[in-house]
């Protein structure tokens, strides 16, 4: 299944068409009519004049780009969607808001779950890069479907696709335009488009806003493959020779110290770590599973608990989520 995995993501490499670097392709796919609007160029003076902003974001991003650029395509959809991250969580899968929304996509609860992004104690799709930019993009689509109109879709992603859907309404029943710039909506939906067109217009020519993006390969940073199996999160670091702290950057959806298998979902890894991953798998004769559930029994305090399992009171509390 992992060779199937490499195999797919090499041709499509192959078959791609040749770029410099990344930006050259998603400069290319770029597809949405401009917005010239003064809180457009509010915005482009804003990212313009925080270079070493925009640039860390990327750096952030990177891991993650080239795989969100090569989903879009796929679809035929504009470039500018491969930016979106950027406006909702600054690349960050881990990003939460305030209003329960969480992952690089910021999918909040209901939404994540009518787009098949599971959430369990183990595990939270949504902050899953591989299956939220699946859902994203499909959310993306159907309200796209809904107004034929990508700014008043993405103003459907942020606020929601029934409150556009009332606003048009309101504005046609005056006999009024009905267009994205013509709605009455919240601040942050009124700026949402502006920031993301900001952006796109950067990334498009940055020479024009004094901007030097820092080059980004264009080639895939990571594989998707099916592991079959339980594992803890330092194992399979282990096993793949790369840091606790990268696996969890590539799999921020396992939420727990275990990554906890499930047929649909997958174990990211660097593109150059596959082999590795596996080989050492091959010949791994430890446990790969040292974490279990437990079932407290009525009474049963945490130090007590913590003592039991000859673990620290303070570990026992962080990988159960539990405040002090």
């Amino acid at each position: 299944e992992s060779e199937l995995a490499q195999r797919n993501l090499m041709n499509e490499v192959a078959n791609a068409p040749n770029y410099p670097d990344l930006w050259a392709r998603i400069r290319d796919g770029f597809q949405m009519p401009e917005l010239d609007t003064p809180l457009v160029h509010k915005w482009e003076q804003y990212y313009a004049s925080r270079p070493e902003y925009l640039n860390r974001i990327f750096e952030r991003g990177q891991r993650y780009l080239y795989h969100v650029t090569l989903e879009i395509e796929k679809r035929g959809l504009p470039m500018e969607l491969a930016l979106l991250p950027m406006i909702e969580s600054a690349y960050n899968p881990r990003a939460e808001s305030p209003a329960r929304a969480s992952g690089m996509w910021q999918f909040i609860p209901e939404t994540g779950k009518r787009y098949g992004l599971e959430r369990t104690w183990w595990y939270d799709g949504r902050r899953d890069v591989v299956a939220a930019t699946q859902a994203a993009l499909d959310y993306l689509t159907q309200i796209h479907g809904m107004f034929d109109d990508w700014q008043l879709a993405l103003a459907s992603y942020n606020w929601g696709e029934n409150a556009v859907a009332r606003a048009v309404a309101r504005n046609q029943a005056a006999g009024q335009t009905a267009d994205y710039v013509s709605l009455k909506m919240p601040s942050e939906t009124a700026n949402y488009v502006p920031k993301l067109m900001a952006v796109r217009n950067i990334i498009a020519d940055p020479e024009a806003f004094n901007v030097t993006l820092k080059d980004i390969p264009n080639e895939p940073y990571f594989v998707a493959i099916d592991v079959n199996r339980h594992m803890d999160v330092d194992v399979a670091a282990k096993l793949a020779e790369i840091s606790v702290t990268e696996l969890l950057q590539l799999n921020p959806g396992f939420i727990r110290p275990v990554i906890a298998q499930k047929d649909d979902r997958k174990l990211v890894l660097p593109v150059d770590k596959v082999d590795t991953f596996q080989r050492n798998l091959a010949s791994y004769d430890k446990p790969l599973l040292n974490w279990q559930p437990y079932v407290t029994r009525s009474g049963e305090t945490f130090s007590q608990l913590a003592q039991k399992f000859s673990i620290s009171l303070a570990e026992l509390k962080d990988v159960n989520d539990i405040g002090s």
